[in-house]
């Protein structure tokens, strides 16, 4: 490419970083980083009722902790801004002024009960689609003065033009086309001169020297009004690519009130997710590498990364392959990284104090590390380590099963006798008890193993036993031991 790649991701502030709006900002970035080009964020403010006081922010840091660092922005300038919307009013005007001039667009005294009652006129009449049907689109200069000078309120809209069809290549999804007559004279400038997302963001595209935008699915009807635009200044367009939904595991749209999938980066954050494995996890949401790898770091998905890959067909979000992936991640992370995700969540649920001594510390570490290979993000240690919290165990139909065993008193009776004879409580010498209680019994195997576990963990399943009883430590060991002899 001799032209330098230049791609934008566009942010509201009226909420934080979704799924959705991180999807679009990685594909752009990889795009951008893949091509050696620059990646920008603006930020779209202009509803200003819905904006959050946090908005810009939240979403600056979100996008950084996933590491997806913008080139220009807000918060590090460049060439082309300002780079917030609201800041930019008086150039949309220049531009809008200059569209009425050129007579393109026009300005509409149209109230919004007159609007409403079209529609539903239109409706009425069986229009599926209604539009604008023009009342103002050819008032004179003294009609228009008139109603100024009498103060009513004014829109201004893009005036269509007749029989064009308007047709672009979609990077994802081949050659695209649309009627004019199918689109009605849109609204470019509110009554408060805030400009609508269709004209201003030709505005800023341009302005910046955007060259491609990769954006969701459902700008695609976006697509030709603001190709207007791009016409009526006799500016080059921007080449696109429309990105597939993401669906749930029911295959429907996702949607931001569907409680079954975490909606939101910073959620994932406050849980301990790794900022890598959902960089990676993303990048696979709608794109494919060659082959059947599925682990890349990000300096290897930005060199592999094509934009002839991305899908036609809807992604879905897979909670299962995310939570393996993040698993994955969390494996090959050093011990000592894996204490500070988790042990955070197991202070925040009251199982360890705020502050802790080096004793309670090396304990807290031991602790992690029997959950290090299992675990999928921080904050499942609080349920994982659960056993090792509580003064009461409740057994399940497994456990219940396992117990009913006409081996399971013998075989603890003798693992007691184990238990109070050893002076150091460590892994290598609880596991020579248990080969004791082996040699005492005659049993072994599942018929050994289960029942200690269960008795000691309340559980069938867990880390390696004499780790798990170990950190126990004798006390409640014995007690769970003597509970279990009397119940």
């Amino acid at each position: 490419m001799t032209q330098e790649v230049r791609v934008r991701y566009a942010p509201s502030p009226t909420g934080h970083l979704h799924i959705g709006g991180a999807r679009t900002a990685l594909f752009n970035y990889l795009y951008a980083r893949h091509h050696d080009g620059k990646f920008i964020v603006r930020i779209e403010d202009t509803d200003t009722a819905r904006n959050i006081e946090t908005g810009i922010e939240s979403q600056l840091d979100n996008l950084k902790w996933l590491g997806i660092e913008h080139d220009e922005s807000v918060d590090v300038g460049g060439d082309y801004g300002p780079y917030r919307q609201m800041e930019r009013l008086d150039i949309y005007k220049g531009y809008a002024d200059e569209m009425l001039e050129k007579g393109l667009a026009f300005k509409c005294f149209c109230t919004a009960e007159e609007l409403e009652a079209e529609r539903e006129s239109q409706k009425a009449a069986g229009i599926a689609a209604p539009q604008y049907s023009g009342t103002c689109r050819n008032l004179t200069a003294e009609d228009v003065k008139e109603r100024e000078d009498a103060g009513k309120s004014y829109t201004i809209r893009a005036k269509v033009p007749a029989d064009v069809t308007y047709k672009f290549d979609d990077l994802v999804r081949g050659p695209i086309s649309f009627e004019s007559k199918d689109v009605g004279d849109w609204v470019m400038v509110k009554t408060n001169g805030i400009p609508t997302y269709n004209f201003a963001v030709v505005i800023d595209d341009h302005l910046m020297k955007i060259t491609h935008v990769f954006r969701g699915e459902e700008h695609l009807s976006n697509t030709p009004r603001q190709q207007m635009i791009y016409d009526a200044f006799g500016w080059g367009h921007p080449t696109y690519g429309h990105m597939t939904l993401i669906i749930n595991e029911d295959r429907k749209k996702l949607s931001k009130r569907d409680e079954s999938i975490i909606q939101f980066i910073s959620q994932y954050r406050e849980l301990g997710y790794i900022p890598e494995a959902l960089f990676n996890f993303f990048a696979l949401l709608g794109w494919s590498p060659e082959g059947e790898e599925e682990i890349f770091s990000k300096e290897e998905l930005i060199k592999i990364f094509d934009a002839n890959r991305l899908s036609k067909s809807p992604s879905m979000f897979d909670k299962q392959k995310l939570t393996w992936m993040n698993n994955q991640y969390i494996k090959q992370m050093p011990l000592e990284e894996v204490v500070e995700l988790a042990v955070p969540h197991l202070q925040k649920a009251g199982k360890l104090p705020e502050t802790m001594d080096a004793e309670q510390q090396d304990w807290a570490q031991r602790l992690v590390a029997l959950y290090h290979d299992q675990l999928s993000f921080g904050a499942e240690i609080t349920e994982l380590s659960e056993q090792f919290f509580t003064d009461d165990l409740h057994y399940g139909e497994e456990e219940k099963e396992v117990l009913a065993g006409e081996q399971v008193p013998e075989v603890m009776a003798s693992f007691k006798e184990q238990l109070e004879s050893l002076e150091a409580f460590e892994p290598a010498e609880i596991k020579a008890a248990i080969k004791a209680v082996q040699k005492a019994t005659g049993h072994k195997g599942k018929n050994l193993f289960m029942p200690i576990r269960v008795v000691t963990t309340g559980q069938t399943h867990g880390p390696e036993l004499p780790d798990a009883i170990a950190l126990l430590g004798k006390d409640k060991t014995i007690a769970r031991v003597a509970q279990y002899a009397s119940a």
